[in-house]
């Protein structure tokens, strides 16, 4: 069965909608890449804070550099990249955009030191904020509205595919190859993308683009990256008090608050700021910042936990992850059927429900807890997860006109790379200044000028206790009870925001569906699907 509405001949092409599902191959094909580079470099940072030559010698601050340099210059460019493509052709900058992926890649993979790895994820950033927006915009204008749903659900799942598939090839990489693979590896599946999307995927735009609106995407921009640097460099001080945090995210929200203004104003502005009137709107943008600021956290103390604390290899972190991923690839494409049944308000509650239940989980484990346990945890966030994802993603795209999906795609991804800095950069923080306080006395052996740099992390700490030699055998236990007590005081803050996010959905997502007909359409479309 097709999609036979009589509006499908005004919207997509006989041709294109023949083959809308290779398309949707493809377009997964080029998104897989830029979340699996994010999902492959979680098993890679302790790695890379391992002393030259195995690593770089990062320190924390440096880590979570890496991975923020890249979200900063994604998140701060994904209005404008949006834009671009809706005037411009969104295929045009999907191929851009990986091009420039795809050097940055490699220029990142033969980085010598911790400050040249940030400045090349910066540039990597700057090509994945031109593909991640064009993907679902592109969806979007290939599939019909009663359609929709369901190639949402299977877009969604890819990327539940691509944060499992990550830290597995991560873990196999830095089995076999020297820490660099990890972004080398991203090469090959650049080439393949951009020949596949040369010849299948069709360009389409905005068919009333209006005047470009410069001092909006600058001020955008301006704005996001001052408010994202201010978070994430008190994270990286564990101070959020400091003269230039509070400096540099006070700049960051007013330059946002006269671009709001701008917006309101201007006849032809980039984005719409009226569609967040619209309360389901901002809600489920709100549960999409949320969940993103949850896993991202805690993915970050994780890592540490199973390697530093467990002693597990890269491989086998990447397997433990593996419940996280399958329970996202299992239900993401199968949740507009639960949501079609119980309504958006019960399914996102309840996914972030799990979550913030999961995360208070973490607050369990010890140093000796049965890993049977965290897989179960990891299962059920993912499960969580599948639950938020899909049903915001369709809320947030059919709330705008389609010829508006760049824009609608932009500002979802904007909301859950901003809440994924946050993420790290908050939860970072008070995994850090919970480590310190609870390693401080016991840094006694310690020769005084390396005590700071070794209370900064565990990795910081084992690194010292190995330089000591067999005196520094006696720092093991209380450097991994202090990260314990760190990363339970970390997962509870993680948990609290979860339920924040459950009240938001509770209060303003819609109950059930109002057009129940067209659910059930869905559900024969399925059936006859297979």
């Amino acid at each position: 069965m097709t999609t036979s509405a009589p509006a499908s001949e005004r919207h997509v092409s006989e041709a294109v909608h023949r083959r809308r599902w290779a398309i949707l191959g493809v377009l997964m094909l080029s998104l897989l890449i830029v979340v699996l580079d994010n999902s492959i470099l979680n098993v890679a940072i302790k790695t890379i804070s391992t002393p030259e030559p195995i690593g770089l010698g990062a320190t924390q601050g440096e880590l979570e550099w890496a991975i923020n340099a890249y979200t900063l210059v994604f998140a701060g460019l994904l209005f404008t990249a949006g834009l671009l493509g809706d005037r411009l052709g969104r295929k045009k900058m999907l191929l851009a955009g990986l091009v420039l992926f795809g050097v940055g890649s490699a220029l990142a993979a033969e980085s010598g030191s911790p400050v040249q790895l940030i400045v090349f994820r910066a540039v990597m950033g700057f090509g994945a904020a031109f593909v991640m927006p064009a993907t679902l915009s592109i969806l979007m204008n290939v599939f019909e509205r009663d359609e929709q749903p369901k190639a949402i659900g299977i877009w969604a799942g890819g990327v539940g595919l691509a944060i499992a598939i990550g830290p597995i090839t991560g873990g196999v990489l830095l089995d076999h190859f020297w820490w660099g693979s990890v972004f080398l590896v991203n090469v090959p599946i650049v080439l393949l993308a951009l020949v596949l999307m040369i010849w299948l995927v069709p360009d389409s735009r905005d068919p009333n683009p209006g005047r470009v609106d410069p001092i909006g995407v600058v001020l955008s921009v301006v704005g996001l990256v001052l408010l994202v640097y201010g978070i994430i460099k008190g994270g990286q001080l564990a101070d959020f008090t400091d003269p230039t945090v509070l400096l540099t995210i006070g700049a960051g929200l007013a330059v946002l608050v006269g671009f709001v203004v701008f917006e309101k104003r201007s006849d032809h502005p980039s984005i719409d700021v009226t569609y967040f009137k619209n309360k389901v709107f901002s809600a489920a943008m709100s549960a999409i910042a949320l969940v993103f600021f949850a896993l991202m956290g805690v993915t970050f103390f994780s890592v540490f936990y199973t390697q530093s604390v467990r002693g597990y290899s890269p491989l086998q972190t990447g397997l433990l992850m593996l419940p996280l991923a399958a329970a996202q690839l299992i239900f993401a494409p199968r949740a507009r059927l639960v949501v079609d049944r119980f309504g958006n308000k019960a399914t996102c509650t309840a996914g972030l429900l799990t979550i913030a239940a999961m995360l208070a989980a973490f607050a369990t484990l010890e140093a000796d807890t049965p890993i049977w346990i965290l897989e179960v945890i990891f299962f059920f966030m993912g499960t969580g997860m599948a639950h938020i994802m899909t049903p915001t993603s369709v809320v947030i795209m059919q709330a705008l006109p389609r010829e508006k999906a760049g824009s609608a795609s932009a500002l979802s991804n904007t909301f859950r790379q901003v809440g994924g800095a946050l993420g790290i950069a908050v939860l970072g923080s008070v995994l850090s200044a919970a480590y310190r306080g609870g390693i401080e006395d016991k840094l006694t052996l310690v020769p005084a000028g390396l005590r700071h740099t070794a209370g900064e992390s565990i990795e910081a700490t084992l690194g010292v206790a190995a330089q000591l030699g067999p005196e520094g055998k006696a720092l093991i236990t209380p450097a991994n009870d202090a990260f314990l007590h760190a990363m339970h005081v970390t997962a509870l803050c993680g948990a609290g925001v979860a339920v924040i996010g459950a009240l938001v959905v509770f209060l303003f997502l819609p109950g059930r569906t109002p057009a129940p007909q067209e659910g059930e359409k869905e559900v024969e479309l399925v059936k006859a699907e297979h």
